[in-house]
């Protein structure tokens, strides 16, 4: 049947939350949990309501996203964690393709590429990051910005056992430094050349509206892990030499 991977899908007041579970619901790999993590809603909780037999609902204080996130990691029990955000969807082939990328190459984490959609679910651009072909390519983006869509990604649980969760500290940006934290304690991040994902544009997204804030934390974050990433770097291309 393949590992088992965990969903975990973190909803505040999402009017596309239903999307997101039932793409997750619709994936052809088999062997799913869906955790749906309420961070506090005031609205759209009844979109849920159809699929409670179906998933992992938990509802909490409100406490932003890294903590959503949290919640999920320690009510996982999958091998795997992939993340969904309410307002986006997975391709049904995006867990069972990532999957076999990851055991036929035996590495524990990977990301891919993705489409932006508007509330309609139309394309606006597709393919919308750069296209890797190696993992030193992945590593030099990461010294001028953020390469990796959270919602991509699929990752071997027990990294988080190792180096932690995500921090509440970042209310916005808790992935980019996440995925810094992996990078300069050797744990590689493989993209996978295809778009699986749907990214959604919509005049509520947190990515429009708390754009300064988002800055704010990204160079925080920039400012103590880049000239860690640098040196790891350094010390990868020195043994290779």
């Amino acid at each position: 049947m393949g590992p088992k991977v965990s969903i975990i899908i973190p909803f505040y007041n999402c009017p596309y939350v239903d999307q997101a579970i039932k793409s997750a619901l619709d994936q052809t790999y088999e062997n799913i949990e869906i955790v749906v993590i309420d961070d506090g809603s005031t609205s759209y909780t009844e979109k849920i309501m159809p699929f409670k037999d179906k998933i992992i609902y938990i509802r909490k204080e409100n406490g932003g996203t890294a903590t959503a996130l949290n919640t999920g990691l320690f009510v996982a029990t999958g091998e795997y964690i992939a993340w969904l955000s309410s307002d986006d969807y997975f391709v049904p082939t995006k867990i069972s393709k990532q999957v076999d990328f990851m055991t036929k190459k035996k590495i524990d984490a990977s990301f891919t590429n993705f489409d932006y959609i508007n509330k309609d679910n139309q394309v606006l651009v597709p393919w919308c990051t750069k296209r890797f072909t190696n993992l030193e390519d992945v590593y030099n983006a990461f010294l001028t910005y953020n390469a990796i869509n959270g919602c991509t990604i699929l990752i071997k649980k027990e990294i988080f056992d190792k180096i932690g969760i995500f921090s509440p500290d970042f209310r916005y940006t808790h992935d980019y430094e996440m995925w810094f934290r992996m990078l300069v304690n050797g744990y590689e991040i493989h993209y996978f050349d295809e778009s699986l994902t749907k990214f959604r544009s919509h005049e509520n997204s947190g990515t429009r509206k708390y754009q300064s804030e988002m800055q704010k934390e990204m160079k925080i974050i920039e400012y103590h892990y880049r000239p860690l990433l640098k040196k790891y770097i350094k010390s990868l291309q020195s043994d290779h030499s």
